[in-house]
C-alpha cells in the first residue's frame, strides 16, 4: 500500500537499538545492546505502597486530568533539590514535566527547529536526540567529544555560524560515557555567554556516580538561553516515564503549549505515586546502592576488556552512568563486527546511529548495567574473540 507520507520522514532514522533489541529477544544472547537500568533495583515494593497510598488518599484527584505544567509538589521537589544540591536559582515555576526526557526532545525540536537551521551536536551523540531532530529537518554541525568535553575549537567554528541551538549530555555522554570537566563546562559557557544559541544540557545519568567529583550542571554557568532536561528513569523506574525540563519562561511557555498539542499533560498517577515515594523514602540511599552495583558491573566489564579484547581496541574509563565506547583500528566496521557477534550470542549497539553523517563506524557503545558480573566476562570473551578473528581477517 502507498501513502502520501510527509516530507520530513524521509530523513528520520528508525532507533536503531530498538531494531537491535528484537534479535536479543533470545535468552541465550547476551546483550551489551540496551541502556536498559538494571530492574533488580527498581524500588518495587515501595513504589507499590506510594501508589496505594495515593489512590487510597486522593483517588479522585490521581486519577483525573492534570495541568500541563506537572504535579506542583513534584516540580517543588526537583526544584528544591538544585538549589541544595547544585546552588541553581531555580523554583518549581521553572519545571514542566515531561513524559520521559525523550518529549523533552520533540518538545524542543518543535519549539526551536525550522527546516534548515543549524544545530550542534556531539560526535558520537545521542541517538535518541538525532531521531527527535531529524523529524525538523535541520542542518547538523558536530563537534567531536574528548576525555573531559568537546573539541572547542570545534565547538567556536560551529557557534560562529550561529547556530539555534547546541544539544549535550555533559555526564556520562551516551554513547561515550565521557564526562564535561568542570574547566570544560565554564569554557563552554562562556563561549555560549552573548550568543543567541540556546543550549540545551540533557542530565539523565548525572546522579549514577561510583567515582570521581560530582559536577555541576552547565546550566549554573550560563543560566540564560539554557535549558536542563532530567529524569527518574534511571533512578527509580523507566516504565513511569516521567521526566522534566528547566527552562526560563519564554522557552517555558512554548514548551507548555507545545506539550497541550501532545498530551495534554503527563500521567497524573505516575507523577503523583513518584511524589509518594521520594516523600516516604531516602533518594540519596537508593541511588548509593544503584552507584555501588553499577560501579561493580562496570569495573567486571573494564576487566574483561583488559583481558579479552585485542590490544589495537580502546575503551573509554567512565566514572559512572551506563555505557562504555570501544574504537578498533581504522578501516574496521563494527557493523560487520555484530554479525560475527551475534553468531556468537553477544550484542552490542555498532557505532553508525551515534554519528549525524551515516558513516559506517569503527566503534561500538557497550551496556554494562543490565548483566551480573559473570555474565559481563563471558559475553566480553566472546566478543573478544570475535574482534581478534575480525581484525586478523582484514
Amino acid at each position: 500500500m502507498s501513502h502520501n507520507f510527509a516530507n520530513r520522514m524521509q530523513s528520520v532514522p528508525r532507533s536503531f537499538i530498538r531494531e537491535i533489541l528484537k534479535v536479543t529477544q533470545d535468552p541465550t544472547v547476551i546483550s551489551f545492546a540496551g541502556g536498559l537500568p538494571n530492574p533488580a533495583l527498581f524500588p518495587s515494593e515501595a513504589l507499590a505502597e506510594a501508589a496505594r497510598t495515593v489512590i487510597a488518599d486522593h483517588g479522585g484527584e490521581t486519577l483525573q486530568y492534570s495541568t500541563t505544567e506537572g504535579h506542583p509538589p513534584l516540580r517543588e521537589w526537583i526544584a528544591a533539590r538544585y538549589r541544595e544540591r547544585d546552588g541553581l536559582d531555580v523554583s518549581a515555576d521553572d519545571i514542566m514535566i515531561t513524559t520521559g526526557s525523550q518529549q523533552a526532545l520533540d518538545l524542543m525540536a518543535k519549539v526551536l527547529i525550522d527546516p534548515g537551521d543549524t544545530i550542534v551536536m556531539e560526535s558520537p551523540g545521542y541517538l535518541g536526540a538525532i531521531q527527535a531532530f531529524s523529524m525538523f529537518e535541520p542542518k547538523y554541525e558536530t563537534v567531536n567529544v574528548t576525555a573531559d568535553g568537546p573539541d572547542l575549537d570545534a565547538l567556536e567554528r560551529a557557534l560562529a555560524k550561529n547556530p539555534k541551538l547546541f544539544y549535550a549530555v555533559t555526564s556520562f555522554q551516551n554513547p561515550s560515557g565521557l564526562t564535561y570537566s568542570d574547566e570544560k563546562r565554564q569554557a563552554v559557557a562562556e563561549m555560549l555567554k552573548g550568543t543567541d544559541t540556546v543550549f540545551a544540557e540533557d542530565n539523565p545519568y548525572g546522579d549514577l556516580r561510583f567515582a570521581g567529583e560530582r559536577q555541576r550542571p552547565l546550566m549554573a554557568y550560563r543560566p540564560e538561553k539554557s535549558l536542563l532536561l532530567g529524569t527518574f528513569s534511571k533512578i527509580a523506574a523507566p516504565g513511569f516515564r516521567i521526566g522534566w525540563v528547566v527552562a526560563d519562561p519564554d522557552l517555558r511557555h512554548k514548551l507548555v503549549t507545545a506539550k497541550q498539542a501532545a498530551d495534554l499533560h503527563t500521567s497524573t498517577v505516575s507523577q503523583r505515586i513518584v511524589h509518594r515515594w521520594l516523600e516516604d523514602n531516602d533518594l540519596d540511599e537508593h541511588i548509593a546502592k544503584i552507584c555501588d552495583c553499577y560501579g561493580t558491573q562496570c569495573n567486571a566489564m573494564l576487566t574483561a576488556a583488559d583481558e579479552f579484547f585485542p590490544e589495537e581496541v580502546t575503551l573509554t574509563r567512565a566514572e559512572g552512568g551506563m555505557f562504555l565506547w570501544a574504537e578498533m583500528p581504522e578501516g574496521c566496521s563494527s557493523m560487520k563486527l555484530f554479525d560475527l557477534a551475534i553468531k556468537e550470542k553477544v550484542a552490542f549497539v555498532p557505532g553508525n546511529p551515534f554519528y549525524v553523517d551515516g558513516r559506517d563506524a569503527n566503534t561500538l557503545r557497550l551496556n554494562y548495567t543490565n548483566a551480573v558480573p559473570e555474565t559481563i566476562t563471558e559475553g566480553m570473551k566472546r566478543l573478544g574473540k570475535c574482534m581478534k578473528d575480525y581484525i586478523a581477517s582484514l
